[in-house]
């Protein structure tokens, strides 16, 4: 019996693209986002993986909470800014989120997990974000 292999780049794609919306974008912009593939990296540039950015699953895994949020804050973030239109964020992430760059589309910020008033000082006088 002869086995055949297919590579993942050798998908079409628009199957490639169909696989990738079914993960979580977070996930696929980490994983690969600029990762020397120029292929992988126009696909996951397409706004339908940066319009929503649901930073929570990531905050829960303490262990990792480092590294991703340093490549997101410090790299992904600023270079697909234009194309957020909501963020879902935690309190362990909120200001370095927030802060890593300016979101001009950005019409929607879930916070998840907030106390009231350990929240307010976010958007309330001079620590303002």
């Amino acid at each position: 019996m002869k086995r055949s292999g297919v590579n993942l780049l050798d998908l079409p794609n628009e199957i490639l693209f169909n696989i990738l919306k079914k993960l979580d974008n977070t996930d696929v912009l980490y994983s690969l986002f600029d990762i020397n593939n120029e292929r992988l990296d126009n696909i996951v540039r397409e706004e339908t993986f940066s319009n929503t950015l649901n930073f929570t699953l990531t905050v829960r895994n303490t262990i990792i909470i480092g590294s991703v949020l340093d490549r997101f804050c410090n790299y992904i973030l600023p270079q697909i800014h234009y194309n957020v239109k909501c963020l879902i964020v935690a309190p362990a992430s909120i200001e370095r989120i927030l802060l890593a760059t300016h979101y001009p589309n950005l019409t929607e910020l879930k916070l998840l997990d907030f106390q009231r008033d350990s929240s307010l000082r976010y958007f309330t006088g001079e620590q303002m974000l």
